[in-house]
């Protein structure tokens, strides 16, 4: 909106895009020549990710139901190409892998869900509304709890940055790069149980806050 103004200005960029190859470096198409479909990359993306659920779920005690499987292979699958397409520099080309995309230990949307879900599964064993913790409990005594905070606070750089050159990895790299800290966090500071604990719950649900504006900027939809 304009200063003194009640209107919104539209802005159109023209996005320059690279080219989308096959593992091999060459143009991506089917195994006939043909142009590949979106729509049939990601039913296969999906139906990847629904295989991958079964094998992990196969040594859990809690199952999933066919109809919760089914949604959360849609959120993985789609939001995995979705990622693939958008980490990158925008006018670079990239070479198209599902088994790079839907690797859980990469800098993959799948690897982002699951950072994401694991806050949930955190904040539910603790058995605390974190919503009610008073915020002057937050204390920040170990590095790695400074540095996880450090990066929070540089997420509406980022999002100006995008706004002025519209080159929308630096979001991608951000939020992996969030969830990196997050992983050092886990590994240095026990969160259930501690006399911490408010404190770093704070902390994770601060977390998971930035992590679900980032998702839907990118278009991706979180996993509980």
């Amino acid at each position: 909106i304009i200063p003194g103004q009640d209107h919104f200005i539209t802005r159109c960029d023209h996005m320059g895009f690279g080219v989308v190859t096959g593992e091999d470096g060459k143009k991506f198409k089917t195994r006939s020549g043909e142009t590949v479909k979106l729509v049939d990359l990601l039913d296969e993306a999906v139906a990847r990710a629904r295989t991958e659920l079964v094998t992990r779920q196969a040594t859990q005690e809690d199952k999933l139901t066919d109809a919760e499987l089914d949604a959360a292979a849609a959120k993985i699958g789609y939001s995995a190409v979705k990622y693939a397409d958008l980490k990158g520099n925008r006018i670079t080309s990239y070479a198209f892998s599902f088994d790079k995309m839907l690797d859980p230990k990469g800098n993959t949307a799948v690897y982002l869900l699951y950072a994401y879900a694991r806050i949930q599964q955190m904040k539910i064993k603790a058995g605390v509304d974190v919503g009610k913790v008073d915020l002057k409990e937050l204390k920040l005594g170990e590095a790695a709890e400074r540095a996880l905070a450090l990066h929070l606070l540089q997420f509406p750089e980022i999002i100006e940055a995008i706004l002025q050159d519209l080159n929308i990895h630096r979001l991608a790299e951000y939020l992996y790069g969030l969830c990196t800290h997050l992983a050092t966090f886990y590994t240095k500071c026990k969160v259930v149980g501690t006399p911490e604990q408010n404190s770093r719950l704070l902390l994770i649900e601060a977390t998971r806050k930035v992590m679900l504006q980032g998702f839907h900027l990118l278009g991706i939809q979180e996993l509980d």
